[in-house]
């Protein structure tokens, strides 16, 4: 790593190849006083504020060798998610990797200062069921396994030269590709296919869904949050739900979407996005030689995360006004998040 000639802070961003930990990697780049370090398995290419490292989190020796390099860093960002087929199977890679990242940073790094963990509403139960909205930090916890507190647990257990904070996004939204869990993916390729077929959009969730209260996280606010919780002193050791600020049903939302893809929207019909997505790959690719696309179907493709957003018939959403109160004050549009994601999306070819 490069030698630290100042008093710069270095940020150490774990998984940043994913929706929130790229868009953590080009906010903190564009500030005065920090560099940049992304952790990744991929690797990326480095540019003159941020250096890239290869690391596979779960092997602790190679892992250990890799971050004995960042001597100057200041501060972890944890953004890094294994998926795995059941809950409790979530728990032990998802610790390890968090395990083995702060232990091998901090004997690295003297001066290590802050460690942030990214959560979400997984905390409150919300993959479980209905539970109890709008949700707080302070609200009990529940019969685990559940990685996102356990990883908590390690922190709060383990911190002490240095602090830590946890942020509880909802839904986030961002531009990211080959991610298990990006919403507004799912809806812009299930929106671009149903245009190539000449179909209407339908939204494809449970009975009870469309009319169910929900809220969104931009990628952007997320970062811009992480980065006030990890250097104001007020945040320490605290745990915040960061949301857009509004809420939505998805029976006003989708409509607008709709119009956004010059769509007409029929009325809902349940069906799952994974099957009925199954055998698209080839009109994908026809797609993408008419219209130029530059990224195959498997890196678009995120339905069964579709299916679990899309699958909530009940209020998913938390009180924001902790972090408000803390002294985070910035808001977004969820509607015209969206429209900004899309029109993303079509400027870098990811559809017509």
């Amino acid at each position: 790593m490069l030698e630290n000639m100042s008093n710069e802070n270095v940020a150490v961003v774990v998984g940043a190849q994913g929706v929130i930990g790229r868009t953590l990697v080009d906010h903190l780049s564009s500030l005065d006083g920090w560099r940049v370090v992304g952790l990744s398995r991929r690797g990326a290419e480095p540019t003159d504020r941020v250096q890239h490292l290869s690391v596979d989190l779960l092997d602790r020796a190679a892992s250990k060798a890799t971050l004995s390099e960042l001597k100057d860093a200041t501060h972890i960002f944890y953004a890094a998610y294994q998926d795995r087929p059941s809950w409790s199977e979530l728990v032990e890679p998802n610790v390890n990797m968090l395990v083995n990242a702060v232990d091998g940073i901090e004997a690295a790094a003297p001066g290590l200062r802050h460690v942030s963990l990214m959560q979400g509403y997984k905390v409150y139960g919300a993959h479980l069921g209905p539970f109890k909205t709008p949700a707080r930090e302070s609200d009990p916890g529940h019969l685990p396994p559940e990685f996102n507190i356990s990883q908590q647990d390690f922190l709060e257990q383990r911190s002490g030269s240095w602090t830590w904070s946890a942020l509880r996004p909802s839904v986030v939204c961002g531009f990211g590709l080959g991610n298990p869990m990006n919403l507004a993916m799912v809806i812009a390729v299930y929106a671009s296919i149903s245009k190539e077929l000449g179909v209407p959009l339908r939204f494809p969730g449970k009975p009870g869904a469309y009319d169910a209260l929900l809220e969104m996280t931009d990628a952007g606010l997320l970062a811009h949050a992480a980065v006030w919780a990890a250097t104001a002193p007020s945040a320490a050791n605290q745990a915040f739900n960061i949301n857009n600020g509004d809420l939505f049903r998805w029976s006003e939302m989708w409509p607008k979407i709709g119009d956004w893809f010059g769509l007409p929207v029929a009325p809902p019909l349940p069906m799952s996005l994974t099957e009925v997505m199954a055998d698209k790959e080839p009109l994908w690719q026809r797609m993408s030689e008419r219209h130029d696309l530059k990224y195959g179907y498997r890196e678009v493709s995120s339905w069964p995360f579709g299916d679990a957003v899309f699958g909530w018939d009940y209020d998913v959403i938390a009180d924001g006004s902790k972090a408000r109160r803390f002294g985070f004050h910035e808001f977004v549009d969820t509607e015209r998040m969206f429209y900004d994601i899309f029109d993303e999306f079509r400027r870098r070819k990811v559809i017509p």
